[in-house]
């Protein structure tokens, strides 16, 4: 079984499932990315390179790169479970790209299932981590961040900087849904940032596609989590 849990400073979550749960969850990804004949629509390619992002994080952690734990099984087995840590904004920005590509190929009841399974659980880390900031948080879990945005890899990217940067913590989580703003359709966060990536792919003379966030304040390495 799939579960998602807080990380200890609310940087983000913590992935469990074991080999076949985690490899199962990866292959549902693997259906709704990197599909050539979609790349010429707008914005496939940008939300591509956010999925991509994500479904590295879950293969790397069945693959046994990432957590390991042994679990109590129903049969009183020890069984070893694999995990991988991924932020807030990460995870909310995922699932947002992949139920919007989702509209366009074909779907079976499991795939749905799997992703009822993740945001039920992602709404229960939320909710153990922090009662509070959770209530403002809920909507992005549905359809609160916008899926269309042609750019939402460069506007998951800036939002994951920003709310790193504040350190983690309660208070850090409580501001989250402000943070997000940027992320929803039309908000005036949203079309500054689109004003701003317009502007400097024109100064740099090239695509926004082509273009990556400047993260050199935080090291990642490092992030307590």
């Amino acid at each position: 079984m799939i579960y998602i849990v807080p990380t200890k400073r609310g940087m983000g979550v913590e992935l469990w499932g074991d080999y076949e749960d985690l490899k199962n969850f990866y292959e549902v990804i693997g259906k709704f990315w990197n599909d050539e004949n979609k790349l010429n629509f707008k914005g496939f390619e940008n939300r591509d390179k956010l999925i991509s992002g994500f479904s590295y994080e879950v293969r790397k952690a069945y693959e046994g790169s990432r957590l390991k734990r042994k679990c109590s099984h129903f049969s009183f087995e020890e069984v070893e479970y694999f995990g991988a840590q991924i932020s807030w904004v990460h995870f909310l920005f995922s699932l947002t790209a992949l139920k919007f590509n989702m509209r366009y190929s074909e779907t079976t009841k499991y795939d749905i299932s799997m992703f009822l399974q993740i945001e039920f659980w992602l709404e229960k880390a939320m909710n153990s981590y922090d009662e509070i900031g959770t209530k403002k948080l809920l909507g992005f879990i549905e359809d609160g961040l916008y899926g269309a945005n042609e750019y939402i890899y460069h506007y998951m990217r800036s939002i994951n900087l920003d709310y790193f940067l504040l350190g983690g913590g309660k208070r850090a989580f409580r501001k989250l849904p402000e943070l997000l703003k940027k992320g929803i359709f039309y908000t005036e966060e949203y079309n500054n940032y689109k004003t701003f990536l317009e502007n400097d792919a024109k100064r740099l003379e090239c695509d926004i596609n082509d273009m990556e966030i400047n993260d050199d304040d935080v090291n990642y390495d490092e992030i307590k989590w």
